[in-house]
């Protein structure tokens, strides 16, 4: 314990010590935040001591010379981007570099020369949409684009779709600055005097250990790299030392800034993709379909096509390429980019030729809209997350799925590879490059057990062999990390000794990212001997889902426009995504179960974490796995609760949702008072902007318990369920939709509001939420005996009766929503027609828009229905969602969300329609304009 105790004296001491020199990023110990750094996309964890947060190429100089001080001699030093690495790249213990989170930025772009300089933090599906108007991308296409950041991809040398054409990244960097305790070191000026010393000494051994390192080496595209002595030590006698920097995986210092080589994006393209009857026979398409000179051939076997399908995503699927009931089918991916369009055609022709030539091959699809090419390689990528989603404790991980070998060996090789798995008693699923040899075969074990994760060595250690037998590369696109611990064996004693000699002249000490790839002072981390996060939890638990979290990360999207997660885009940090929040709720859960001494302050963190989730359950139908957090939360706080008393602010919302009907019997008299009684329950709840009225209900409009008798009511009735705040408090939307259905011939009539326990839920006062869930889907089924449609006019209300009722093993008739309802009944019977001359943009509600992905279809097809055309953009989250947004420590974090993708629809000069409450009342605080919903339109528009 004393020497437990030291440590975290000696990281208080170093936080302490940064704050005084000047730091300006952020400096923390939060234990959900480190818990949340302990993981990335692979099996292993490592929990850090510390971490932070730099704002700038400043802010790392200060901080590693901080680090230098004979104090902190002994503490790691370990740079972090997305998080996407798939073998523990940046994890590591002492102080992980958040650069991701402030060092995201472009600094500069030639559009003239075709470069860019970029912080290493910045997302690489960010630098693209931010440079397309010049006409210029970065090329390394990604399967995790949209998270996976520039600094990663230098570290592990990241490549991706295309790279025959495009090569890797380390074929598209012309430069880097890193940061030493000195300064800065920019291989584009002129080096400084502090650096030549340094910079000397790595050049004497590269040049010792050149041609060894050389001789190791295979011809392949997809060449080693990290600590590349080849072109570091070029042919003219330069010494470019930034090269060995390419897939060093942070090993040997900091990385400040990036100029990355950009290419022209081509003008046309069109993307072939074909079914074949097994993989083997679409794994021999690759030889033959490279004569044609396609940018890129991938592949998807049976087994990740049947996850896919059973997903739903093969839906997205043109119909002819769908497989049949019981149908296997292996997908091959071809696509073709150029300028000229005729040159592109005779290439097109080539592949159709050749594919007309195999065997296996069946239905050939081509794509030449660009939305529609990427929707098709959408399906391919989400195949890498959808692996995690395997049912049972094995689940396919990647450990050895990367390597390369020559293309013309590929086959071969993979029926060896087969082999080794199935003599190891292991399945699997595959897909990848075929046209460069490399496949990413992901075998599923269960690392919980002590035989699985000896397989893991088994398996690794037969593949690096069979690699090595077809003149291939054991790690050719995902980086090293753990596995580094072949990379002695592989590139030879002569060689590793001079990468040896490059380490200890950029990093004496053994500081940074210590225990990979090459190392003078510690051993190198073992593949088997590093800890591994925890991988199942029996079934029935109610953290289960945290503990299927992989890792994948799409939920750290930097994209402004997808749901998935709002208060990640809002902070880009790690702990306010569903991934962060999975790793802490995985903490908690072994601390709870072990009465861990930390439990007090690791519960505090949580909570502040969770505080910020806005429920909006993008989680529970976007990411690949369903990592649910709302409902983990729940969890969470029913146990918590248990042992703690509840704030004022949630018992006082508790008890409004509680007695919400008896406040609707009162509404006349409780309506004159409500101004004063809403800022007083403003006050008690630190909430701002509660509603100031009252909603007067429709008179004669509610249904009585005679009513709901089969043939009462006209048969063009509809009936609306409403939840409670949109009862008492939202008499606009009661008004636009009676007016709304009214205009197209229905008749509508309210059932009596019944609370659905939402509130109750998700605070994790189970019981309450029960009671009222009960009362709920008794009054639901009764209105169901009459036959007639049963509509929520609020998404959220009806998302939770379909998400959070199921969830709970409560069975509810259909309840539509608006646009399901209507679409389905343009199909059969005639709209009134409008005129409206303006574009129409409709906005939805974000839980409606991830669990309901059709829903923009279905609104246009109701408009279209009246001879309007409408635009559905996408949109991520306004930032209310429910409460969330009214609660005052929520103030700049809601605002920033209602910046980020709303605002500039809101404020355009369209015609704008928002399905959402919440979303509708953003509108109106933060931007003075309150939009309708969409049957208060169709009122307006037809009543012109």
């Amino acid at each position: 314990m004393a020497n437990v105790n030291v440590a975290v004296d000696r990281i208080k001491t170093l936080a302490a010590t940064l704050e005084e020199v000047g730091f300006v990023g952020e400096i923390e110990t939060d234990l959900a935040l480190r818990a949340a750094m302990s993981t990335d996309n692979s099996v292993y964890q490592i929990k850090p001591d510390l971490v932070v947060a730099p704002r700038n190429a400043a802010d790392l100089v200060r901080l590693l010379d901080v680090i230098d001080q004979p104090p902190f001699a002994d503490v790691a030093i370990t740079a972090r981007g997305g998080g996407t690495g798939t073998n523990g790249q940046s994890l590591n213990t002492g102080v992980i570099v958040d650069l991701r989170r402030h060092m995201n930025g472009l600094i500069a772009i030639d559009e003239r020369e075709g470069w860019a300089d970029v912080q290493p933090g910045m997302v690489l599906d960010d630098l693209n949409e931010q440079i397309r108007e010049t006409g210029w991308f970065f090329a390394p296409e990604t399967s995790t684009s949209t998270r996976c950041t520039i600094g990663g991809m230098v570290s592990t040398d990241a490549s991706g779709k295309g790279s025959r054409i495009y090569g890797k990244t380390s074929d598209n960097i012309l430069g880097l600055e890193i940061a030493r305790p000195q300064g800065l070191l920019d291989s584009k000026q002129p080096v400084p005097q502090w650096a030549r010393a340094m910079l000397h000494s790595a050049e004497t051994v590269a040049r010792q250990g050149k041609v060894a390192f050389v001789a190791n080496t295979p011809r392949l595209n997809r060449r080693f790299t990290g600590y590349d002595l080849e072109r570091a030590c070029a042919d003219d006698g330069r010494f470019e030392w930034w090269r060995l920097f390419l897939g060093a995986e942070g090993t040997l210092g900091i990385i400040s800034a990036i100029r990355v080589k950009l290419r022209r994006i081509e003008r046309e393209k069109r993307l072939i993709v074909a079914g074949f009857e097994d993989f083997r026979l679409a794994l021999a398409s690759a030889a033959p379909l490279i004569k044609a000179d396609p940018t890129a051939v991938e592949v998807m076997d049976e087994t990740v096509q049947a996850i896919a399908e059973d997903a739903g995503i093969l839906n997205r699927l043109p119909v002819t390429l769908r497989a049949g009931a019981g149908q296997k089918v292996a997908y091959v991916f071809i696509e073709l980019n150029g300028d000229d369009p005729a040159h592109l055609q005779v290439k097109l022709d080539d592949c159709r030729r050749i594919l007309g030539s195999l065997a296996g091959v069946g239905a050939i699809h081509v794509a030449s809209d660009r939305a529609e090419i990427a929707e098709l390689w959408a399906i391919r990528s989400a195949g890498v997350g959808l692996l995690g989603k395997v049912d049972g404790p094995a689940r396919p991980i990647a450990f050895v799925e990367d390597a390369v070998v020559p293309p013309e060996n590929l086959p071969a090789f993979v029926d060896e590879f087969l082999d080794i798995l199935r003599d190891n008693g292991l399945g699997f699923g595959i897909y990848g490059h075929v046209d460069v040899g490399c496949l990413h075969i992901r075998p599923a074990l269960n690392v919980d057990k002590a035989e699985d994760r000896a397989r893991m060595v088994a398996v690794s250690d037969a593949v690096f062999a069979l690699t090595r037998k077809h003149g291939g590369i054991f790690w050719g696109e995902h980086g090293k990390g753990l596995r580094g611990a072949y990379l002695r064996d592989w590139i030879g004693a002569e060689a590793y000794s001079a990468l040896q000699g490059i380490k200890a002249a950029f990093d004496p000490e053994g500081r940074f990212n210590p225990g990979k790839l090459v190392t003078n002072k510690v051993p190198i981390m073992g593949i088997a001997t590093t800890p591994f996060r925890a991988f199942n939890e029996p079934e029935g638990d109610p953290l289960t889902l945290a503990f299927r979290c992989n890792g994948n990360a799409q939920c750290l999207s930097y994209t402004k426009t997808t749901p998935m997660c709002p208060s990640f885009k809002a902070t880009a940090d790690i702990r306010y995504s569903p991934k962060g929040r999975a790793d802490a709720l995985r903490t908690w859960h072994k601390a709870r179960r072990e009465a861990d001494a930390d439990l007090p302050v690791l519960e505090k963190d949580l909570m502040a974490t969770l505080d910020k989730c806005l429920g909006c359950k993008a989680c529970a139908s976007s990411c690949p796995v369903q990592v649910d957090v709302p409902t983990m939360r729940q969890a969470f706080m029913a146990d918590y609760f248990k042992r703690h008393r509840r704030p004022l602010a949630d018992r006082l919302v508790m008890m409004a949702e509680r007695f919400s009907p008896a406040m609707m019997r009162l509404v006349p008299l409780l309506a004159p008072i409500w101004p004063m009684a809403s800022k007083i329950g403003g006050w008690l709840t630190a909430s701002e902007d509660l509603p100031r009225r009252m909603a007067r209900p429709p008179q004669g409009l509610h249904l009585r318990e005679e009513d709901l008798r089969p043939g009462h009511l006209p048969d063009n009735t509809v009936i609306i369920a409403q939840d409670w705040f949109t009862a008492l408090f939202d008499g606009a939307v009661q008004r636009q939709a009676i007016a709304g259905f009214t205009a197209l011939g229905y008749d509508v009539r309210f059932l009596p509001m019944r609370p659905g326990g939402k509130v109750a839920l998700s605070l994790g006062e189970t019981a309450g939420f029960r009671r009222m869930a009960d009362a709920l889907s008794s009054q639901l089924h009764a209105a169901a005996t009459t036959s007639l449609p049963i509509i929520a006019v609020e998404p959220a209300f009806a998302m939770m009766l379909r998400q959070d009722y199921a969830k709970a093993g409560i069975a509810l008739p259909h309840v539509f929503l608006p646009q399901e309802f209507l679409a389905v009944e343009a199909d059969r019977r005639d709209f009134p027609k409008a005129n409206h001359d303006s574009p129409i943009k409709l906005l939805s509600h974000c839980t409606e828009a991830t669990a309901l992905p059709q829903t923009g279809v279905l609104w246009k097809r109701v408009f279209a229905a009246m001879g309007l055309e409408t635009t559905t953009p996408s949109t991520g989250c306004c930032g209310m969602a429910g409460l969330f947004g009214h609660q005052r420590r929520h103030q700049p974090m809601s605002r920033r969300l209602f910046d980020l993708s709303w605002r500039s629809h809101v404020e355009s000069e369209d015609t704008i329609a928002a399905t959402g409450y919440s979303c509708r009342c953003q509108a109106k605080r933060f931007s003075g304009t309150q939009p309708n919903h969409p049957l208060g339109l169709i009122a307006d528009l037809l009543s012109r």
